[in-house]
């Protein structure tokens, strides 16, 4: 199985890394898609990546680095080049985010306005480069906001809406355009929501798995430090939930995968 989104260069795994990748193999877990969140970030997952076989890059800017980040010059000429790495799939994480407050002294419109600007950056980047985009989406009334950008480069930029949340009403448009949605271990919560009633309408090959490690531990490590290797709880889970066997929904996500990120191999 692969893991869509896991933030190994996270300071949570500071000097573990090649034991969370051992792990992660050990459950089944044996290719990690790392992206980066800001422009320090960058280098450690392109290190990571280096390091391990199985493990490959997103570049990116996180919405909440977008207003730091923005007040240096070349941050955008460095997520170029870094995706110019053989093992670089994607750009991101990037989007918009309206739930973390701005920085002391910014207003919300002038923060909303960066993270647009510095998003619009990347998806231009993508579509330069030929790469699909890892896209972050969080807050009230910023759903209908990040799939706007989105769909300004008119359907030349596809993305992988992690962490994905929402309503089957809008997971099935943006799906049917091309784009994914990712699964996080939030599905096997009793409290998932509408993204329960995803897991079940999906059709094949429409989405990913992803942990969001270290975030968003799976039942039944809820609570934990998440780990690539609990992608195989929550495997197991929408599997069931399904109604099919594990093994039919590794090769219908695996497939799906490795046609969404063609570098990924």
């Amino acid at each position: 199985m692969t893991d869509s989104h896991c933030h190994l260069a996270s300071g949570r795994f500071a000097g573990e890394a090649d034991a969370v990748v051992a792990r992660a193999a050990a459950a089944g877990v044996t290719r990690l898609l790392v992206p980066s969140t800001d422009a320090d970030d960058g280098p450690r997952v392109l290190e990571l990546a280096g390091r391990h076989p199985g493990v490959f890059a997103a570049v990116g800017i996180h919405p909440c680095a977008a207003w730091e980040v923005s007040g240096h010059d070349g941050w955008l000429e460095s997520l170029e080049a870094w995706s110019r790495e053989e093992k670089v799939v994607a750009i991101g994480e990037c989007g918009l985010d309206y739930f973390h407050p701005p920085p002391e002294g910014v207003g919300w419109e002038a923060y909303k306005a960066r993270q647009a600007d510095v998003f619009r950056a990347q998806l231009a980047l993508a579509e330069a480069r030929g790469l699909p985009v890892v896209v972050h989406h969080r807050g009230d009334g910023c759903w209908d906001d990040v799939v706007a950008l989105v769909r300004e480069r008119g359907g030349r930029v596809k993305a992988q809406f992690h962490c994905f949340l929402g309503s089957w009403a809008q997971a099935a448009p943006l799906i049917a355009d091309g784009h994914r949605i990712s699964f996080t271990g939030v599905v096997t919560y009793k409290n998932a929501g509408e993204a329960a009633v995803c897991v079940r309408e999906a059709a094949p090959g429409s989405f990913f798995l992803e942990t969001d490690a270290p975030y968003l531990a799976p039942v039944p490590h809820r609570g934990q430090r998440c780990e690539p290797a609990m992608l195989a709880d929550t495997a197991a889970f929408i599997a069931g939930a399904r109604g099919i066997g594990l093994a039919e929904l590794e090769a219908e996500t695996e497939a799906a995968l490795s046609a969404f990120f063609p570098r990924l191999a």
